[in-house]
């Protein structure tokens, strides 16, 4: 995958992962041979071989995480194989057959959509499901989920909460690259759903000139029609910082539209000090339940697990789920209307191959993240 790939999938949420260098390690992380007793052996594909530090301590808190929720199941035993992919989509299939062979059930992982694609073509010839790591809805489907946080789910879960407090016409701000206009499209489809009108869409160039000469526009855009929600797209690391400083400096206030964002705007903890995201709304995963987790998780390997730990823990707690309850791992058994209990709360996996996450909704006042709505703890009723 090429550097703007990769700068794409960061953005959306689609992080790697790196262990080690044997194609598998038992030694480190699982048991390679074939399943003893009632032991259910799952494949965990992640890349290896990557050269930036982050991407291996992403990987690293992953591999912990699966670990951890392996540990946590009672009644049923968790055989965990780890595979090495390189971040390589051929070797990611060719992994993927060799997990086959090797007795797994399940394949979770790998990271990145190309490899996720490559994977699935290989066990569903074998009825194996897949539940990779990747936010790229493109991929899933058949028997292909993706974990990773969708802007479907945020979009839904936003744009729900906004209709219940009397909005009902949105203006859709995104930046001109693949990961925002993914966005927008989810913005488009969310406000169908849920009757809010989109009264425009209008995009920037992703550089300071760009955002700087889309401003004037878009203030135009918001008094014309009547727009009373502003939806962002912009991560903070991106345009949103110059973004809400510019609109309110040209006579868009956070005052006169209610501005809402795609992204976590508490991350990293100097966003909270932007002026223009102050009252904004923006969702984030169930604190409490992730506090839990990041507590057992420090108290286990001695340090904090970044957010995306939490998928490795979800997929082996939906696979522990289904086998606890005496039933066989397929892509029809792990859709779920009632969900699992993840590592960040209820989540449940989509006919579709995505999936639905339990979302507080958030503000930020004084540069403090304040919890207006919290997060579902269930799909209407106790999950498996």
């Amino acid at each position: 995958m090429g550097g703007t790939r990769r700068r794409i999938l960061r953005l959306i949420g689609a992080l790697a992962c790196v262990i080690g260098v044997a194609a598998c390690d038992p030694a480190g992380f699982g048991v390679a041979g074939p399943s003893t007793g009632g032991r259910v052996p799952v494949a965990v594909l992640v890349p290896a071989g990557a050269s930036d530090p982050n991407v291996a301590a992403l990987g690293q808190n992953l591999a912990n995480a699966a670990k951890l929720a392996a540990a946590d199941l009672e009644g049923v035993e968790i055989d965990l194989r780890i595979y090495d992919t390189a971040g390589q989509a051929d070797r990611a299939g060719q992994l993927a057959q060799q997990a086959i062979d090797e007795g797994a059930s399940v394949i979770i992982g790998p990271l990145f959509a190309d490899g996720a694609n490559a994977a699935g073509l290989v066990a569903a010839r074998a009825g194996i499901p897949v539940l990779s790591f990747s936010n790229n809805t493109a991929v899933a489907g058949g028997n292909v989920f993706v974990l990773g946080p969708t802007f479907d789910n945020t979009a839904n879960r936003l744009l729900d909460f906004a209709r219940r407090q009397g909005k009902s016409s949105v203006l859709v701000v995104h930046g001109e690259t693949e990961a925002e206009r993914a966005g927008r499209d989810a913005i488009v489809r969310a406000a169908q759903v849920h009757g809010l009108t989109v009264s425009a869409v209008t995009g920037f160039a992703m550089s300071q000139e760009g955002v700087v000469a889309a401003v004037p526009g878009i203030v135009q855009q918001a008094e014309s029609s009547g727009a009373d929600l502003l939806f962002l797209t912009s991560n903070t690391d991106t345009a949103l910082p110059i973004i809400t400083q510019l609109l309110p400096e040209n006579g868009l206030p956070p005052g006169e539209i209610q501005y809402a964002g795609l992204t976590r705007w508490d991350v990293p903890a100097s966003a909270l000090s932007l002026p223009g995201v102050q009252g904004g709304w923006f969702a984030l995963p169930d604190s409490g339940a992730f506090t839990r987790f990041a507590s057992r998780y420090s108290e286990t390997y001695g340090a904090a697990p970044q957010a995306v730990a939490g998928l490795g823990y979800d997929a082996v707690a939906a696979v522990g789920a289904l086998a606890g309850a005496g039933r066989r791992i397929t892509a029809e058994t792990l859709v779920q209307s009632r969900g699992f209990a993840g590592a960040s709360g209820a989540f449940r996996l989509l006919q579709d191959g995505g999936n639905q996450r339990a979302l507080s909704i958030a503000t930020i006042e004084n540069q403090i993240v304040r919890i207006i709505e919290q997060a579902p703890a269930s799909f209407g009723g106790a999950g498996l």
